[in-house]
């Protein structure tokens, strides 16, 4: 009997923690944090906290994100100023959007840089709408909502103050208006060694103390205690490295202003097929996610070593936190297989290689120059072919199959489409196609000689042929990579019988009468003079049976198909064509897309109101 109540005793003990309330002063703000170690309450006695010797600062809340914020893709990309180091500066530039950090998802060391304020003038027009619509009726200066703005515009470590994840703390460079949900710590001299402790399982297991609802404020982080600057030296060989491969993957993609081409394209990673080409990138991409992992374990056993914690945290870094574009297992989460995420993350490459494609179709990109071409509203075929032109008068130059091609200005080897109309149907209909166009994109940039192979290798990857993905996926695929604020909008008939893309860039507006008389009519004129071929053959005493029953079919069909354009045409594109809308770019892709009603593929949720 005594040996049981021993063992009971026994248990008892172990579901239970003894802690005075000496011991949770010792944390700041006193949290009934029991569980927490003595080693790690010991931290809070030694040494300064990050906001003792840092200011730990939120930014501006807008009142109306919707008026003062938008997606950097949405507007005239010369008309955002990325070198602003003040707000005095604000003053005298003509720019009316700047960088803006409103904080984001799980993303450590770099990126989550999309959005941009209007901030013209020293935020005059913000400033004047916070004091006009206070959201709080104490509100009688624009200061109650916008503070710290001698802070903006200068380089910081960031984070998302609300996620529903771990948090992650970035480097921001300057530049940016730090937001109410995306603050900075600010140093002088800003020690980017810093960064390296944040990320560390050390601070995460403090935050954790402070935070259970995953809420992390500027009180938080200015409490957490520093480390010694013995400890931070030892990781500058690494923190640069982390920064920079991060930095390198976000400019990867196209939602990065600084993107400059597809990794596809690479000449390091070119290949004769465009199969052993992404398996080439793929080991690339395989081997800095595993230097990432490397890198981010080593700075965790640092900081564990440096305060003895070797008995509670472990440095070990699962693949889902290494925060890389190209690392699947952070892309796509953590229950799906190894081939499921490999061939998710094949078939969005691919995606990726289509969208840059279109992207050139339209000439917002070029396979001669690197980065944005036409990105301005407005911007002409013109204004295409000039800013292709070499400065120095040379020829341009392009690798492709590991053969020189040598063309002459302006003569490019993918040219941008004129009139800025694309048709997307179902049929070899026009020459200019985007399925058709699409084609000559792949023969450009990967060769004849293996075309075959490499359309039937993407068309695999994504489980359809390549017109079909058009006709079904593209638009949907591109409204989630560009967040329901498309660049390119599609024009499309009720049934989608017609369909057009154009690039809102380039919209003037004379381009509804472009849609409505170069390509709806045409359109509809090739389908009136098929359908009177299939006539002849539904009564041609040479025709079979057979042949005749498929002719009256598609007769019907054709029919329905044409009766679908006629009611476009008269009830929708007409009207729309004759007002010859005017667009602002300024206004973003939510207030311009509407203007254009049942013209456009609808986009749900585009006309809800935004938080």
């Amino acid at each position: 009997m005594s040996n049981d109540n021993t063992k009971a005793s026994d248990n008892v003990e172990k579901h239970f923690f003894r802690a005075s309330t000496a011991d949770f002063k010792k944390i700041p703000g006193s949290p009934i944090a029991y569980w927490v170690s003595d080693k790690v309450r010991q931290l809070f006695n030694t040494g300064l906290k990050i906001g003792e010797i840092s200011d730990v600062k939120t930014g501006m809340a807008t009142s109306d994100n919707e008026r003062f914020l938008r997606y950097w893709h949405e507007i005239k990309f010369q008309d955002i100023s990325f070198q602003t180091t003040n707000t005095e500066e604000t003053k005298c530039i003509t720019m009316k959007w700047y960088p803006y950090n409103k904080g984001g998802g799980f993303k450590k060391w770099y990126g989550n840089s999309e959005y941009v304020v209007n901030w013209k003038n020293d935020g005059a027009e913000v400033k004047q709408w916070v004091v006009s619509n206070p959201s709080d009726p104490n509100t009688n200066h624009w200061s109650r909502r916008i503070v710290n703005t001698e802070f903006f515009f200068h380089e910081s470590l960031t984070w998302g103050e609300i996620t529903s994840s771990s948090p992650s703390f970035r480097y921001l460079p300057r530049g940016f208006v730090i937001g109410n949900k995306g603050p900075g710590i600010f140093h002088n001299e800003l020690n980017i060694n810093l960064l390296s402790y944040l990320n560390s399982k050390i601070v995460l297991d403090i935050l954790s103390i402070f935070n259970p609802t995953l809420t992390f404020n500027i009180g938080s982080i200015a409490a957490l205690p520093l480390p010694g600057s013995n400890y931070l030296s030892k990781t500058k060989d690494w923190i640069e490295n982390l920064i920079n491969l991060s930095r390198s993957d976000w400019n990867a993609y196209e939602l990065s202003w600084d993107f400059i081409s597809l990794p596809l394209l690479d000449p390091d990673y070119r290949q004769l097929t465009l199969n052993a080409t992404f398996g080439k990138l793929r080991t690339h991409w395989q081997q800095i996610t595993q230097e990432m992992q490397r890198l981010e374990q080593e700075n965790n056993r640092i900081f564990i070593d440096a305060y003895g914690l070797q008995d509670e945290l472990t440095s070990e870094v699962s693949l889902k936190e290494i925060t890389l574009t190209c690392n699947p297992h952070y892309r796509y989460g953590n229950n799906k297989t190894e081939a499921e995420l490999e061939a998710l993350l094949l078939a969005d490459t691919l995606k990726e290689f289509i969208s840059y494609a279109v992207g050139c179709m339209f000439g917002r990109y070029a396979l001669e120059k690197p980065g944005l071409i036409l990105a301005n509203q407005g911007e002409t075929i013109e204004d295409y072919y000039k800013k292709l032109q070499d400065p120095q008068n040379k020829l341009l130059n392009i690798s492709v199959d590991s053969c020189s091609f040598v063309v002459q200005k302006p003569d490019v080897l993918f040219p941008a489409d004129d009139d800025n109309v694309i048709p997307m149907l179902d049929g070899d209909w026009f020459t200019d196609d985007v399925t058709e166009r699409f084609g000559q994109f792949l023969k450009v940039t990967f060769g004849d000689a293996h075309y075959e192979e490499n359309l039937k290798f993407i068309e695999q990857a994504l489980g359809k042929d390549i017109r079909k993905y058009f006709l079904k996926d593209f638009y949907t695929d591109h409204l989630k990579r560009y967040k329901k604020r498309p660049i390119y909008w599609l024009f499309s008939s009720p049934k989608g019988t017609f369909n057009a893309l154009i690039y809102m860039h380039r919209y003037r507006p004379d381009t509804v009468s472009v849609v409505l008389n170069d390509y709806l009519r045409e359109f509809r004129t090739k389908l009136s003079a098929h359908k009177n071929h299939l006539e002849a053959v539904s009564i041609s005493s040479n025709a079979s049976a057979g042949e005749k029953t498929k002719a009256l079919k598609d007769i019907e069909n054709h029919r329905k198909m044409i009766d679908e354009l006629d009611v476009y045409e008269r009830e929708v594109l007409y009207p729309l064509a004759t007002e010859q809308i005017e667009i602002d770019l300024d206004d973003g892709v939510k207030v311009n897309y509407q203007k254009f009603g049942e013209a456009l593929k609808k986009i749900p949720g585009l006309a809800a109101k935004e938080g």
